[in-house]
């Protein structure tokens, strides 16, 4: 069997119209614009319409990754959608993004890796295209995180947006694509980020839905040391299994969650800013679509360009952890 290698073809993002800006949220609890962007430089976040769900973000952002791609829906052989806003808990947001596509030929499931999910979910699409069991994958970071965001609560409704973003990974050419991927869990830490109703441990009922069990819950301190923390290891071991170093990186692409999370890795990567792709003071933190939504900007933007070593990198509720190295 001749080998395979794996990589990028062709990246797509997309966002709601409606801006929820830091004097919106004025407004609606005691927060203030200095207070947000000091704290998590985040300044506005996307909001989707009622009428759209996480699968409606999904195809518009699918449609541009298959078009850059230069490929068509019946083309794909499987799709892939990372989300925690899952329209419903089943069929999968997979299966109706497969219908909506018209890709028939395509196998579909959701993955459930929160924030670190789009990591995950590359590193699913890169192994089935590597063994030749598939073509070409669609992998899609899609959330509607508006829907279970408490906007009462002022420690987590300034941090939340809604998006999506997508990729279709394929065989590339020699000395391209991906290099390495390093993918971590951390159950004990699972109480620090959840949504506690709405499963089969707290089903909906009257009285979960007055408990608030259906909203987002975080820790926010804790969960701050551990991305701190993670961001930078996770990075430097996917360097490491990669045979390449920090000098090397030409782009780190991570998680927009903290803009102090963010340079804590940038600090401990040894890279200055023009390297980093930041655009949560845009979209805020947009989970499972905010790498993808990121990757994409880069590339439209012209600062990730074929040839270019990437580092992208991530974590979530979980708590989970993921970095991949990518020559684009």
């Amino acid at each position: 069997m001749r080998d395979i290698t794996a990589g990028i073809l062709g990246t797509g993002k997309y966002v709601p119209e409606r801006r929820l800006t830091n004097q919106d949220l004025e407004q609606m609890v005691d927060t203030n614009d200095e207070w947000i962007v000091t704290r998590t430089g985040i300044r506005e976040r996307r909001i989707a319409d009622p009428a759209q769900a996480t699968s409606d973000l999904a195809y518009e952002a699918s449609l541009k990754a298959l078009n850059a791609a230069g490929i068509t829906a019946d083309q794909l052989d499987l799709i892939i959608v990372a989300t925690i806003t899952p329209d419903m808990f089943f069929p999968s947001t997979a299966c109706l993004l497969q219908e909506r596509l018209g890709a028939k030929r395509a196998a579909a499931f959701d993955l459930s890796a929160a924030c670190s999910g789009f990591i995950y979910g590359l590193s699913t699409a890169a192994n089935f295209v590597k063994t030749g069991t598939y073509r070409h994958v669609l992998v899609v970071g899609a959330e509607c995180l508006s829907r279970i965001t408490d906007y009462t609560d002022r420690n987590t409704c300034i941090l939340f947006g809604d998006g999506a973003g997508a990729v279709v990974v394929g065989e590339v050419p020699e000395g391209r694509g991906f290099r390495s991927f390093e993918l971590g869990a951390d159950g004990s830490g699972g109480e620090l980020l959840r949504i506690r109703g709405g499963g089969s441990r707290i089903p909906s009922s009257q009285e979960s839905v007055a408990a608030k069990h259906h909203f987002l819950e975080m820790n926010g301190r804790d969960v701050f040391k551990f991305a701190v923390r993670v961001m930078g290891s996770s990075a430097e071991e996917a360097l490491s299994k990669a045979g390449m170093s920090k000098s090397d990186i030409d782009l780190l692409v991570p998680h927009q969650a903290n803009v102090r999370i963010i340079q804590s890795a940038m600090e401990r990567l040894d890279l200055p800013e023009d390297k980093c792709v930041v655009n949560l003071d845009r979209y805020g933190n947009v989970s499972a679509a905010s790498i993808p939504l990121a990757l994409a900007d880069a590339v439209e933007d012209g600062r990730a360009k074929e040839g270019d070593c990437l580092l992208l990198v991530g974590f979530g509720g979980g708590l989970t952890w993921g970095a991949t190295v990518l020559i684009l």
